[in-house]
C-alpha cells in the first residue's frame, strides 16, 4: 500500500497569541513597583531651608499652647490613674519620677 500526502487547503496563519487580561496587569504592577523602588534610590534632598527652619519652629506651630501647664496636667493625671504610659510620660507605675 502506498501512502500519498493529500494536498492540504489554504489555512489562514493563526493569530498572534494575546496576552490575557490578567497577565496583562500583572506585568504593568511589576513595572510600576520597579518604578517605585528604583525612585526611592534617589538623592533626598531637604525641602526645608535652614533659614525656614525659624519659621517652623514657631509656638503656635506646637500640638499644645502651653506645654508647661500640659506636663503638670499629665503628671496629674498619670498619678491619679495609677499608671503610666499612656500619653507618652517616662516613669514608672508608682507615681514617682
Amino acid at each position: 500500500m502506498r501512502l500519498t500526502a493529500h494536498p492540504q487547503p489554504d489555512r489562514p496563519a493563526p493569530a498572534p497569541a494575546r496576552r490575557s487580561r490578567s497577565a496583562a496587569l500583572a506585568i504593568a504592577f511589576a513595572a510600576s513597583a520597579i518604578a517605585i523602588a528604583l525612585a526611592g534610590c534617589s538623592p533626598i534632598e531637604p525641602w526645608v531651608k535652614p533659614y525656614q527652619r525659624e519659621h517652623l519652629a514657631d509656638p503656635i506651630m506646637s500640638f499644645d499652647p502651653h506645654p508647661a501647664s500640659a506636663a503638670y496636667l499629665d503628671h496629674v493625671y498619670d498619678v491619679r490613674q495609677a499608671a503610666r504610659g499612656g500619653t507618652g510620660a517616662v516613669g514608672g507605675g508608682c507615681g514617682c519620677n
